[in-house]
């Protein structure tokens, strides 16, 4: 029987991985929770504080905006510094003498770190929702959405984690896109307010599909971006970004 036989299937070996890869932060998580809500409340409060009350669609985009960001600063920039520390001592390579799926390596980390992240959104929503004095109107669809957005940005994180050479270069660069991201488009500001550069720039942007996808599924507010093109987007940008992941990682031959 040769290795590829012998071989774990993909789904097993994917919750193996992400067993694994959670039981690395089984002591340290109630500090990441921490970390990763405070920044988002802070800034829904700050800009709330400036939004008038009468203003819902400006208030819909703080709130859902600043959910974003809480994925951004949950698994992005956790995601992107995670995988440049497997990549200096020697981590991945010690799973590349395994026979293990690259891809299933990938798609691991980036589930672990979304499900440390989901308190920490869950915590943005309902207590921005309170603060800004909105009704959450939660569609079916936001089962898909959440774990879609923070999927898609996860790979991202890889990228970058794989590329940049250095952990302190990661997290200066994973923390510089997080905030160009979500001022990089109508995320946390409506589009009325941005230039038109920006607006017709935003298109490239992952979070722009992140936000409004979670506009529709959260406050089921209607948004010029159709869900099911939310969708397809940010399928994309994670197809895109796992590929070039595993393309620039150093693994065997299978």
């Amino acid at each position: 029987m040769n290795a590829r036989r012998r071989t774990q299937s993909f789904p097993v070996q994917l919750w193996d991985l992400t067993l694994i890869q959670l039981a690395n932060w089984r002591w340290s998580w109630r500090g990441m929770l921490l970390t990763s809500v405070i920044a988002p409340l802070l800034s829904t409060a700050a800009l709330g504080t400036f939004a008038a009350r009468d203003d819902p669609d400006t208030l819909a985009y703080i709130l859902t905006g600043n959910v974003v960001f809480a994925l951004l600063f949950g698994t992005f920039d956790k995601v992107a510094t995670h995988f440049a520390y497997m990549r200096l001592v020697g981590r991945l390579d010690f799973f590349a003498t395994l026979p293990v799926y690259r891809a299933a390596l990938i798609l691991a980390t980036v589930t672990a770190f979304l499900v440390l992240a989901l308190p920490a959104v869950a915590v943005t929503l309902l207590a921005g929702q309170a603060m800004l004095g909105l009704t959450l109107a939660p569609s079916p669809w936001l089962l898909v959405a959440v774990p879609l957005i923070g999927v898609s940005l996860c790979g991202l994180g890889a990228l970058v984690g794989i590329l940049v050479r250095s952990p302190e270069e990661v997290g200066s660069l994973s923390s510089l896109i997080t905030f160009v991201l979500l001022g990089f488009g109508p995320v946390i500001i409506p589009p009325d307010r941005l230039p038109d550069i920006i607006e017709t720039l935003s298109v490239l942007s992952p979070a722009t599909y992140a936000a409004s996808a979670l506009r529709q599924t959260v406050l089921d507010m209607p948004d010029r971006i159709p869900l099911a093109v939310d969708f397809l987007a940010l399928a994309g940008f994670l197809a895109g970004s796992l590929w070039v992941v595993g393309r620039r990682m150093d693994w065997r031959s299978t």
